[in-house]
């Protein structure tokens, strides 16, 4: 379904919707097709009304820093929603909890956990994403996720409705949740414990210098691409498997870490995802071990692509 179908359709909304929004512009890997529709509602109630009025054929994803996400090439169908300023506020609640918006990002929450006196949330600092793609993926790092910290979730369902589902909701297992197509995160409660301020700080200059020591944070990329499988660290699967370094047009993997891939200038998401795919059949081949990628792919591959 393409915009122009689209178009005659669409809801009246108070925030902003653009026709055929490039999306490789906010995304890490800086590749990837448009979106038919981008919507950057104005509040809770824009986005709950314009689902709820929206045809349900209409496809609905939501977009969040864009870092771990391969937008294909062809573009993404529907409607992708952005949260915007509106849902980026941060504020404590008690002694050990924070109400988050869905479009605050890691670096956000973690501060002002520090400034709580709060601690248990110093990984979020390390997760380049925003509180409504750490509640749908189970984000985690350095032996945290999600699961540990959060209450519950505030949702907008495709249908329109908002529901706010307790942890226990959210059939949580590693990188991954049960929330339902469509569902747009717009808020969360995460609790940690008490903890002093410089306590909390140390941890997260910890996990900052980790990060700058281990992973290609300058390049254009994706994150990790692959999921730990039980027992094994994936980046040690693929250096085994010879991939280190290994290219293909502008895609390659990162040479400081094997888990990463990265866009060495112009490659295409066909490339970076192809990339990905001829390590996955090489780990396999050497260690049969079938990676599962960790990235989300969207969309649709470019016409000629075949993928």
């Amino acid at each position: 379904m393409n915009a122009a179908a689209l178009m005659p359709d669409l809801p009246p909304v108070r925030g902003k919707l653009t026709a055929h929004a490039p999306l490789a512009p906010l995304v890490w890997f800086k590749a990837g097709g448009a979106a038919d529709w981008l919507f950057e509602p104005q509040d809770a109630d824009d986005l709950a009304d314009f689902l709820a009025a929206l045809d349900p054929a209409v496809p609905v994803m939501a977009l969040g820093l864009g870092s771990n996400l391969i937008v294909r090439d062809g573009g993404v169908p529907g409607v992708v929603v952005r949260l915007g300023k509106a849902f980026a506020r941060v504020e404590r609640l008690d002694a050990t909890s924070l109400r988050c918006g869905g479009g605050a990002s890691g670096i956000l929450v973690s501060s002002t956990a520090r400034d709580a006196g709060i601690g248990g949330l110093e990984f979020l600092r390390s997760i380049p994403g925003t509180v409504g793609g750490f509640v749908r993926m189970n984000g985690g790092a350095y032996g945290r996720e999600v699961k540990d910290i959060l209450v519950e979730a505030d949702i907008v369902l495709r249908t329109g409705e908002r529901v706010t589902l307790p942890l226990d909701a959210l059939g949580y297992t590693y990188r991954h949740s049960e929330l339902p197509e469509g569902a747009v995160v717009i808020a969360a409660t995460f609790r940690g414990h008490p903890e002093a301020p410089e306590t909390v700080q140390a941890e997260m200059d910890r996990i900052s210098a980790a990060r700058e020591a281990s992973q290609p944070l300058r390049s254009k990329t994706g994150g990790s691409t692959f999921k730990n499988p039980p027992g094994e660290k994936a980046w040690a699967l693929v250096d085994r498997a010879g991939c280190r370094g290994l290219t293909l047009g502008g895609a390659q993997v990162s040479e400081k870490h094997t888990n990463f891939l990265i866009n060495t200038g112009d490659a295409t998401s066909a490339e970076i995802e192809a990339l990905g795919e001829e390590v996955r059949r090489r780990v396999k081949a050497e260690s049969g071990v079938t990676l599962e990628w960790e990235i989300q792919r969207v969309g649709r591959a470019a016409e000629g692509d075949g993928a």
